[in-house]
């Protein structure tokens, strides 16, 4: 009887090449996935002072025409200054604006507004100092 050379027949992976393609993305992944997170953070950053300054300059033109603030940010919206309330990209709600009423004799209830977010913007400024 004769002895068959035993020989890789079968088509795979050994552990070692599957270990070592792991590793390859693991350390590619430790790289890429901070850089992706703190990209969505400057994105919101910039969206949130975007979406300030629209309102506020339709807070400005309202005044304007109007001669007094708005009583709501809603509205604002109803009087076709804003097409939507802007949602906090940092809080995810358009309910967690803080809104500042005007002082003095100046008539209406929304003079500014900031953001409810809490914490510190990338450049450690507070969101609700912007």
């Amino acid at each position: 009887m004769r002895m068959r050379h035993l020989t890789r027949q079968g088509k795979g992976f050994t552990l070692i090449e599957l270990l070592v393609v792991l590793a390859i993305l693991m350390l590619l992944l430790t790289i890429a996935v901070p850089k992706y997170f703190g990209g969505v953070d400057r994105a919101k950053e910039a969206a949130l002072k975007q979406d300030l300054a629209v309102t506020r300059e339709a807070l400005d033109k309202f005044y304007g025409d109007q001669g007094r603030y708005p009583n709501s940010l809603d509205e604002l919206v109803d009087q076709k200054y804003l097409r939507a309330v802007p949602i906090d990209p940092i809080t995810g709600s358009k309910d967690s604006w803080l809104l500042v009423q005007p002082s003095g004799e100046l008539a209406g209830g929304v003079y500014d507004l900031h953001s409810g977010a809490t914490g510190n913007a990338m450049d450690g400024s507070a969101y609700g100092d912007w």
